[in-house]
């Protein structure tokens, strides 16, 4: 197989995987091409906080020799970027903070650790915003990553740096976090695919148990590609007791959708929408029609549940118990937001903690007639396509159609799915605004459903294929 750099490094890992099988491409050639366009973009993107290039071609001819010699694993020889908030044992984990510059965990996050045992090489790490605490991807020890469709702009975040080296083609599979939209955000502003499974089905690491709320999930460029990835990463795990026993194997190809029905909500009854991101939704909405679908606008009534200040009471709440020793240290090194974050959830009560909970039930009470009733719920990912690469979380200005809103949450339609934290989301582009920014739409599915949910964005991607618009880089 002749293939330019440029097109090794937009090929799948199905593609790949495929050609490694029959001879016609080497994993040493796939991650040449990799790490040379990781030497070409990455100066203008900041994605990446380390690069084992060395390592990484070792490691490529040795996947190369097991093709050979028959003994290859399931995702041997694929390039895969891990986020630099997930524990790689003995690798250096920083969690984008000063705090642990040096950090070397001693075992790895269990996702990760079953990407590495199934083949896939970790030939670099993933920017992350500050412990992963904000929608776009800047941090005091990394500085500002920035989007490959306009330098000016965000990726998203807190997955930002591995949304962003997915669309630039500097890794052909990267891992996220999500737990207020960290994988489907910069998936929705960097034209790419990301996964929320629903609570459990992929384990968490040991850092976070019982957290509902956080979920590890696969960021690719295709959803055959996150299908694989979910394949791997997904199963009961000993370091989790709320990972679950039943074992989802996605299929490689899923039948049609028609007949199925649609619900759609633009808004979710509680956020602006920037009318070129309401259009490529209705395009998209169209899509599904095509594909003999029934489309409804259904929206659930969470519009008076308040909905940012229990999860962001909650999420302060998380903040502080974790990291709430460090500020007497490191308070003057840290990233001033973090720092609010961390103050205001010291000062929260158990009560105010558990409200939470008890809107998440008020929400799921509102949600599921509509999921019972329907297929699948499918609404925009972000409010806007993305924002300034310098935009400030804090910021008492910020403005969606001459409105104000929540500078942190008022332009972020994931964190909602993130309290129904047992619907598996997933997002996946829905178009280009005319200045180039890419938009994305979020496929929500019955609780646990994750076929669902895969099976109606495979049919989407397959009769709205996005994979031949490339960011201008």
């Amino acid at each position: 197989m002749t293939l330019s750099t440029r097109t090794l490094c937009t090929i799948t890992a199905g593609e790949a995987l495929a050609a490694f099988r029959a001879g016609t491409l080497s994993p040493v050639a796939l991650m040449e091409a990799t790490l040379a366009r990781i030497d070409a973009v990455n100066p203008k993107l900041n994605a990446l906080t380390a690069v084992h290039a060395e390592r990484a071609l070792d490691q490529a001819r040795a996947a190369a020799a097991a093709y050979a010699g028959g003994t290859a694993r399931p995702l041997e020889g694929i390039p895969v970027a891990i986020k630099d908030f997930h524990a790689v044992a003995g690798e250096r984990t920083t969690f984008g903070s000063k705090a642990f510059a040096e950090h070397r965990p001693d075992r790895s996050a269990p996702t990760v650790a079953r990407l590495l045992d199934a083949g896939a090489i970790m030939h670099a790490r993933t920017t992350t915003p500050e412990f992963a605490y904000a929608p776009t991807t800047a941090s005091p020890l990394w500085g500002i990553t920035r989007n490959p469709w306009s330098l000016e702009h965000a990726p998203g975040g807190s997955s930002g740096g591995a949304g962003a080296a997915l669309a630039a083609g500097m890794t052909v599979l990267a891992d996220g976090t999500d737990a207020g939209g960290s994988v489907r955000i910069p998936a929705a502003a960097c034209h790419v695919v990301g996964y929320k499974p629903p609570f459990g089905r992929n384990p968490l690491d040991r850092d976070h148990p019982i957290e509902s709320l956080l979920h590890y999930g696969p960021m690719t460029r295709s959803v055959g590609d996150a299908a694989l990835m979910q394949n791997v990463m997904s199963g009961v795990h000993g370091d989790d007791m709320c990972s679950l026993r039943e074992r989802v194997v996605l299929p490689e190809s899923f039948p049609p959708i028609e007949g199925w029905t649609v619900a759609v909500s633009m808004d979710l009854g509680m956020f602006e929408i920037d009318p070129e991101v309401a259009r490529n939704t209705q395009a998209a909405v169209e899509v599904f029609r095509r594909l003999g679908c029934t489309v409804r606008e259904m929206t659930p009534d969470w519009g008076g549940l308040d909905l940012p200040h229990p999860y962001l009471r909650y999420w302060e709440g998380m903040a502080a118990s974790s990291l709430g020793g460090m500020l007497d240290e490191w308070r003057d090194a840290m990233d001033p937001y973090m720092v609010r974050i961390i103050e205001n959830g010291l000062s929260h009560s158990a009560e105010t903690m558990y409200r939470c909970a008890v809107v998440r039930g008020a929400m799921y009470r509102s949600l599921a007639p509509i999921l019972e009733s329907c297929d699948v719920l499918v609404c925009p990912a972000l409010a806007v396509p993305t924002v300034a690469a310098e935009h400030d979380c804090g910021a008492e200005d910020f403005r969606v159609n001459g409105k104000p809103v929540h500078a942190y949450l008022g332009w972020n339609l994931c964190y909602p799915f993130n309290m129904v934290s047992q619907c598996p989301v997933i997002a996946v582009p829905s178009g280009l605004t005319q200045a180039g920014l890419p938009t994305g739409i979020q496929i929500v599915g019955r609780t646990y459903d994750d076929a669902g949910v895969f099976r109606a964005a495979a049919a989407y991607e397959a009769a709205s294929p996005w994979r031949d618009v490339l960011p201008p880089l």
